[in-house]
Parts: C-alpha cells; structure tokens; sequence
C-alpha cells in the first residue's frame, strides 16, 4: 500500500530512496526507514509533539511492561474483529512504537498485513522506524492522513486526536476503528499527590458522527511502580506541570508505589445505512 502525498494528495510511488508523485513532489526516506510527510508549512512549531524528556520518559516506563496487558488486549481484540483478507492498519499517534509493534502479531495470520505508525514527531519515528523494522512508519499529520481513501482495515487511535471525516474515508467500509480513553479511576494516586481534590476521569463517549459503536471494554488493574518508573510515569503526563518538588521527592524516594491504571477501549465501524442501524446507540456495551 503506497502513501498519498501531502500537499497534492495523488498516490506517491517509491523510486529506490524516494516517494514521488505525479506531480514530482518528492520525500526522501530516511536511512532508519521512515518516510517524513510533514511539510514545513505544516508544522505549528519547529519541533511538534512530545518533548525529548517525555518520550525518554515514556520509552523507559512501556519497556518495564506496565501498560501490557493494554496492549495484549489491544492485539487480541484487532485479531477477532479484522478480517483475514485487511490489508493494513494504523496506529495514530504512535510515538516511539509500543503499541505498533505489538500489532505486529497479526502479521501471523494475515501475511499480506501491513502495520503503519504515524506520528508529529520525528524524533520518536526514528526511534520506532530503527527498533521495529517490520512495520511502517511516517511523521505526518493525523488531521490529513497520508492513505488512499478506504485503504485502511483497522485504525487504532490510544488518546490521539484525529477527525472522524478523516477516519471515515481512510477506513474501508467494514473497517474498524479503536479507541482508547482513560477510564475513571485511571493514575487516581498520582493524581492524589498533586491535587486536593480529585476529579474522576470523564468517560463521555468521544463524538464520532460517521461510526456506530460496537463494544466498549474496561481494562482495570493495579501497577506496582519503582521510583525510577513512577516518576516516568508522571514525566510522561501533563500532571508533570501542576506537581510540586515535594511530590517529585516523595515518587522518587518510595521504594513502591502502587498506581491504578483504568482505560476504556471503543471499538466502532462506519454506520450501517439508516434503515440497518441497530435502535440504541448508547455506550453501555460494556464488558470486563
């Protein structure tokens, strides 16, 4: 499956090195692998996305497992709802790529399966691009993706944001899209630490005019956390802003702390016609 260039939006054909199009708009491929479709213009900053400590940050805690059993999850869900003859799936915002090459596994039954990861920023792509050679990744934008219409059988998006016009014409017609959320009670002692009063997690369903939900599932457990794995926990969040130097201390000086983790996992597909549509449409399919 080829790419779709980001300022004409024609298919671009790798030439050894190189993503051409039509109209001779060319993207050079990195030498770890990746292709980056971020125009300049395109970019809010010069650097988006994550900062190097958060991802350092998060690289570390994903590598000491805690959030496995999210993406175990994650795989097995994919391999019962993606038809055998998919041909490529998406992970939106997938950073240094944890989740992508767990994807991966669905290659064993699909071997035509493709696995791309897409993400603003180019540092964490190189990263993934040059650990997990056997997916595909790009820096582009989530807001214009860099994929045929319909090309896509699966489309995973774990907190990023993206247009639901644009997961509707990038999926194909039975395609499936996951979504992932914190659940109420997700990171509730860190957030304990830092705040006086704390707010539950919302768990109102993202508006995704387009898609019908077709499950809900609630991954809840406990982590045992290290100091060096609790302060990259709360590195890697945007509570790291609002913590004093006091609760710094206080996670790096604990020999465990004990943390929930809570997520809410939505899987969708495009809406049946109107006259096929199942009557109620509430969030309350939920398991787990």
């Amino acid at each position: 499956m080829s790419y779709q260039c980001p300022l004409c939006h024609q298919a671009l054909t790798q030439h050894a090195h190189q993503w051409r199009c039509a109209n001779n708009h060319q993207f050079d491929l990195a030498k770890e692998g990746y292709v980056n479709l971020m125009p300049a213009h395109h970019k809010n900053s010069k650097n988006p996305g994550d900062s190097a400590e958060m991802m350092q940050a998060r690289r570390r805690f994903l590598n000491e497992g805690h959030y496995a059993p999210l993406k175990d999850k994650l795989v097995a869900l994919l391999d019962e709802h993606i038809a055998q003859e998919g041909e490529a799936l998406l992970d939106i915002g997938c950073g240094e790529g944890y989740y992508t090459e767990g994807f991966a596994q669905l290659q064993a039954q699909r071997p035509a399966f493709t696995i791309h990861g897409l993400d603003i920023a180019k540092v964490a792509i190189r990263y993934a691009a040059k650990r997990y050679p056997q997916c595909q990744f790009s820096v582009a934008s989530s807001h214009r993706l860099p994929f045929a219409d319909h090309s896509l059988a699966g489309v995973v998006k774990i907190y990023a944001p993206c247009k639901p016009e644009e997961l509707l014409r990038t999926l194909t017609p039975d395609g499936l899209l996951v979504t992932v959320t914190p659940a109420p009670r997700h990171m509730y002692q860190l957030k304990a630490l830092i705040y006086d009063e704390v707010r539950l997690h919302d768990t109102e369903m993202e508006k995704l005019p387009g898609f019908r939900l077709i499950e809900r599932h609630d991954l809840h457990y406990t982590m045992r956390l290290g100091s060096q794995s609790a302060t990259d926990l709360l590195q890697m969040t945007p509570f790291a802003w609002r913590a004093s130097e006091s609760v710094w201390q206080t996670l790096a000086e604990a020999e465990l702390t004990e943390c929930e983790a809570h997520f809410c996992i939505r899987l969708y597909q495009p809406d049946q016609p109107q006259d096929a549509q199942p009557e109620d449409q509430s969030d309350a399919l939920v398991s787990e």
